[in-house]
């Protein structure tokens, strides 16, 4: 299913920022970030080396769930500003060669979007799912129409019927995607997505990708959905990328994705690639979640192999069609510093981020160690369980010393969430004049990255040890090492053959050459690894 037209040029290369509008930078003093603030620290990202931000939901909305409860798709939410403070963004952000990914909310609106609102008065309205029995999951009619409606996350998000891959004859809300309300769907998608183009954005990240088309297995329709607007892009807007919320590289770029990320959910693991790298249940966690301790963990009780073998199979299936993305972290699960990961843990996850063949995808503040801040209350529906508040990776951007960390001018009660409280919170201020600080590190890696087109996202990989330290070899011409736990471990590196590859035999010792290195040494055919270092080195 997946589209044969090459993507945008730019994408292999794309380093990922995700901001959080609400508590990256305000710039009027009302506690809430806005796309003026956001403007005002686009030279941080330039600095950074950073080329394309994905910005959260900036719509207008009753905010019931952070902004992914849409309730005008084609205007902004008046407290970022308007639609010209959003122009003025993108026109800023490009003359600093970074690119603005929209969060394009496709499967359900908020239920007072004036299309529900109509729905709800109005029997012969098909634009959402509707019951005429109660259902299970279906909430009851607000209006005076009769029924229950289909949510596709809280109540207050009513989903948008793009129809059912399997009808039944006494489930009459089961329209078939060729019915009157998906076919009117499908075209206000193809709508808005040309609206918020037309506006200069260079793409979407797709919110609940595959949850479009109902009781669909195989994602069998989802996947002529997606595609169908894949090849509208490709023809209209050759350069524009999709990246969908699926958590399924492997089944979203056959779906007709550029690029899917690894998440704390989706696929057949239920997320357990990423959170087996990072999540050391000190955060967001879910109930169901079973899983041994993470890789990235002091005590070195975790495994990389997890993640190696879901990066394989998914690299293996995508090759050629589209890319994995590698975040941090998101605005729905635990940063990299929480509960007991402390700041010299960090640096050995960014290198890890900026040498494997995926995108990197950071998280905003995490360049700096920004942490995961337990205890905040439930804000904008941030509490999904009662150990997941998504507050807690949510918390104002943290910019300088003093007050409100530099986020606003506001009185702290007005802000949208608490600053860190803590006292020895980083700040890009304070590490921006420490050459040895993680922002540097950071800075450092993406450069490197950039540099060296081996360490990127196309480059071939070969793990030559899946412990700690983990080792692999980049393009037949880098060799990196992460050790994450608080012990060193020795590695032996074997004859340059092994290294190099066959024409390296009888070849004289090899030669690695530092490019970014804390606490790893190679030396007479071995690697050593001390506690909570990394290495990146050119071979020769």
């Amino acid at each position: 299913m997946t589209s044969t037209r090459p993507g945008p040029d730019w994408l292999a290369d794309a380093v990922l920022y995700q901001i959080y509008p609400q508590t990256f930078a305000d710039s009027d003093g009302d506690g809430v970030g806005d796309f003026a603030g956001i403007a005002e620290h686009l030279d941080h990202l330039a600095w950074l080396g950073v080329d394309t931000v994905w910005l959260n939901p900036c719509f207008a909305s009753p905010f019931r769930d952070a902004g992914y409860d849409i309730s005008d798709y084609l205007a902004p939410a008046p407290r970022y500003g308007a639609t010209e403070d959003f122009a003025a963004l993108v026109e800023a952000a490009g003359r600093r060669g970074i690119r603005l990914l929209l969060d394009l909310v496709a499967g359900h609106t908020s239920d007072r979007h004036p299309w529900f609102v109509a729905a709800a008065e109005d029997p012969s309205d098909h634009r959402y799912i509707w019951s005429d029995r109660p259902a299970d999951g279906f909430v009851a009619s607000p209006g005076s129409r009769p029924g229950w409606y289909r949510p596709n996350f809280f109540d207050c998000q009513p989903a948008l019927n793009f129809g059912y891959a399997r009808t039944r004859s006494d489930q009459p809300w089961r329209q078939p995607v060729d019915a009157e309300g998906p076919r009117a769907n499908r075209a206000a998608l193809r709508e808005i997505m040309a609206h918020w183009l037309g506006l200069g954005v260079a793409g979407f990240r797709v919110d609940m990708a595959s949850s479009l088309v109902k009781d669909d297995p195989g994602f069998t329709e989802t996947a002529k959905l997606w595609t169908g607007l894949r090849d509208w892009l490709d023809r209209a807007h050759p350069q524009a990328a999709l990246f969908a919320e699926w958590g399924d590289p492997a089944t979203a770029v056959a779906a007709g994705f550029h690029a899917d990320f690894f998440l704390q959910f989706g696929g057949a693991d239920h997320g357990l690639p990423l959170r087996s790298l990072w999540n050391n249940n000190a955060g967001t966690v879910e109930e169901y979640w079973k899983q041994g301790p993470c890789y990235f963990e002091a005590e070195g009780r975790g495994t990389p192999q997890v993640f190696l073998d879901a990066w394989r199979s998914a690299a293996e299936l995508t090759e050629g069609a589209g890319y994995i993305a590698l975040p941090t972290a998101n605005h729905d699960f635990s940063r990299l510093a929480t509960g007991p990961r402390t700041a010299e843990q960090l640096a050995p996850a960014f290198a890890l981020l900026f040498t494997w063949p995926t995108l990197p995808a950071v998280y905003y503040g995490d360049e700096i160690g920004m942490r995961y801040v337990p205890g905040l209350p439930d804000v904008e529906g941030s509490v999904l369980g009662p150990h997941y508040n998504r507050a807690g990776s949510r918390t104002p951007m943290q910019w300088a010393p003093g007050p409100n960390a530099g986020f606003s001018g506001a009185p702290a009660e007005r802000l949208y969430l608490p600053v860190d409280p803590d006292p020895h919170r980083p700040d890009v201020a304070t590490q921006r004049a420490d050459p040895t600080s993680l922002l540097h590190t950071v800075r450092r890696l993406i450069a490197l990255r950039r540099a060296h087109p081996g360490l990127g996202a196309e480059g071939a990989v070969d793990v030559r040890h899946a412990g700690y330290p983990l080792v692999y070899t980049r393009a037949g011409r880098y060799l990196v090492a992460v050790n994450p736990r608080r012990e060193p471990g020795t590695v032996p590196l074997g004859p340059p053959a092994a290294l190099l590859g066959p024409g390296a035999a009888g070849a004289g010792p090899v030669v690695a050459r530092p490019l970014e290195v804390h606490g790893v040494r190679v030396t007479d055919g071995e690697l050593r690894a001390e506690g909570f270092s990394y290495g990146v080195f050119e071979l020769g």
